[in-house]
């Protein structure tokens, strides 16, 4: 399954860049998906920055739905390489759940527009039906196609709202910086 995600923001191409990469956790607020993002490594070599942030989502569902899923059905460990010369971030997702069976990767290139900046985001979402073992095998390509279909309804959405909750967050910041 492609993925695929275009967001206009109207901020500077560079601030739209650092936002995303170093403002996660203050950007948790305005993702209703998301209840916590956490920094789990930087390495920092030249313009680039390798990151791995740890996700949790779920911040949507309601309590008796959590109750039902257990955390790693919710959480997902996201992988980054963002390179600071091409205003690019090269990411791959590991999920907690059926993690043999989950590939997904993609870029995310912060394009300039005229005075604002559009994310341009393009993935691929595969899933190994053989590998969901607690499965049955004349099962398992039905289950697949369900677990992809379901992932790929999150994915596309999550990483629009991550851009719609970029430029709430940089609205208000931009305000609070010209007030004072």
């Amino acid at each position: 399954m492609l993925i695929s995600t275009r967001t206009y923001l109207p901020f500077p191409r560079a601030v739209v860049f650092s936002t995303y990469r170093d403002r996660l956790r203050e950007l948790v607020p305005y993702m209703p998906n998301i209840r916590q993002v956490i920094e789990q490594s930087r390495q920092v070599t030249g313009d680039r920055i390798e990151l791995v942030n740890l996700w949790h989502g779920g911040g949507d569902i309601p309590a008796a739905a959590r109750a039902v899923l257990n955390e790693s059905m919710l959480s997902w460990t996201e992988h980054g390489l963002w390179d600071g010369r091409q205003f690019t971030n090269a990411w791959r997702i590991q999920t907690h759940a059926y993690t043999e069976a989950v590939f997904c990767s993609g870029i995310s290139r912060f394009l300039e527009d005229g005075s604002g900046t559009v994310v341009e985001s393009q993935g691929e979402l595969r899933i190994d039906s053989r590998q969901i073992r607690e499965v049955p095998s004349f099962i398992a390509g039905m289950v697949g196609g369900i677990v992809e279909d379901f992932l790929g309804k999150k994915i596309e959405p999550n990483l629009k709202q991550m851009g719609d909750g970029a430029c709430r967050y940089l609205e208000i910041h931009n305000t609070l910086t010209n007030a004072e």
